[in-house]
């Protein structure tokens, strides 16, 4: 599979989709017009094994909600990404069997090696 999750207005993900530099072999899913599904979500846990890894800590929601102080399970984590799209970490890359999660500087230079 060859697939991004990304979101548009997030100018971090623009440039980060803009280094990259995807082929048209790639899925692209924009998350804010086409949530992740339920099914896309266990793919993704099928990778990661944790939920919490793909959530997005430093989302408003997260930080409004003072989610940090609280102790969650991974069923709350994967209930709060299929709540609402600010919760998914992004942009979230799958390579064929290798999947790139978030925008550090570290994760991104893995993706764009993978890429070559």
């Amino acid at each position: 599979m060859k697939k991004v999750f990304y979101l548009s207005t997030c100018d971090s993900n623009k440039r980060i989709l803009k280094e990259l530099n995807l082929s048209s072999k790639f899925i692209k899913q924009e998350i804010k017009m086409e949530p992740i599904s339920k099914k896309e979500l266990e793919i993704l846990y099928e990778f990661t094994n944790s939920y919490e890894e793909l959530v997005n800590k430093r989302s408003r929601l997260y930080i409004n909600r003072k989610l940090k102080s609280k102790k969650l399970k991974e069923i709350d984590f994967k209930n709060l990404i299929l709540e609402h799209y600010t919760f998914l970490k992004r942009p979230i890359l799958i390579n064929d069997d290798q999947i790139f999660i978030g925008n550090s500087k570290k994760i991104v230079a893995a993706a764009v090696q993978s890429l070559l």
